[in-house]
């Protein structure tokens, strides 16, 4: 898979997950990928702060990411 694959995959699974964040007044946005296996985002708006954030980033952001590009080892949120 190329980088451009995998950027592509990894911004489908965002597009997944986006209307959740967003029905709760935040957003997501992909920073980077590193190494093809390591992926940086951003959680956005309602979403910083959020108590359960750490939560939806382990269960539903990477179980996601990880369902379109299963070489993704791990997702890191970048405190805004």
């Amino acid at each position: 898979m190329t980088n451009q694959e995998l950027k592509s995959n990894i911004e489908k699974a965002l597009e997944e997950i986006r209307p959740f964040l967003q029905s709760d007044g935040g957003d997501i946005s992909l920073i980077s990928i590193d190494d093809g296996k390591s992926v940086t985002v951003q959680l956005q708006g309602a979403c910083v702060g959020c108590s359960v954030n750490q939560m939806t980033l382990k269960s539903g952001v990477e179980m996601t990411i990880k369902k379109y590009a299963p070489q993704i080892e791990r997702v890191i949120n970048l405190e805004g």
